[in-house]
């Protein structure tokens, strides 16, 4: 492999690139469980490519999809600290193991991080791996005193 890729907005053909990059980004952060909800999410992936509000990020290496990255505009009750009430939510940010340490993290970052800026939204959120924070940190994102909590409503 080259080491050379090209971000790009994800396309019809990119959808189990996504599904695949989503389930190795859990793997990574070992959460990985049963692969049922596969499907569901290539329906919402495919639903979603042409919708102004979600970006798709792929970056692409001798001809195949390595990395990728998501970006979505979330609608929000006005607060002091988002007082148009939207930010956008970063999320996906992923590697396939066998071409990670080449920057095509890093570049698909960079594309979802740029498109997020040209929303005209004012703050931008995402939750951090270990792995991935010091590219956070660089790109001036902190550690905020709310983390999340979650609860299971159904089985």
């Amino acid at each position: 492999m080259s080491g050379e890729g090209t971000a790009r907005r994800a396309e019809r053909r990119d959808v189990d690139a996504l599904v695949a990059l989503r389930a190795e980004m859990f793997t990574a952060m070992g959460a990985e469980g049963t692969r049922a909800w596969q499907p569901e999410a290539r329906r919402w992936f495919a639903e979603r490519l042409d919708s102004p509000g979600y970006w798709f990020f792929v970056v692409e290496a001798d001809g195949e999809v390595v990395a990728g990255a998501v970006g979505a505009v979330r609608d929000a009750a006005p607060s002091p600290a988002v007082p148009h009430g939207r930010d956008v939510l970063i999320s996906n940010v992923c590697t396939f193991a066998d071409h990670r340490g080449r920057g095509f993290g890093r570049q698909a970052f960079d594309a979802v991080l740029a498109w997020t800026r040209g929303t005209g939204v004012g703050r931008a959120e995402l939750m951090a791996t270990e792995a991935g924070r010091v590219l956070y940190e660089r790109a001036g994102f902190t550690e905020v005193a709310f983390p999340a909590m979650r609860v299971t409503l159904t089985s």
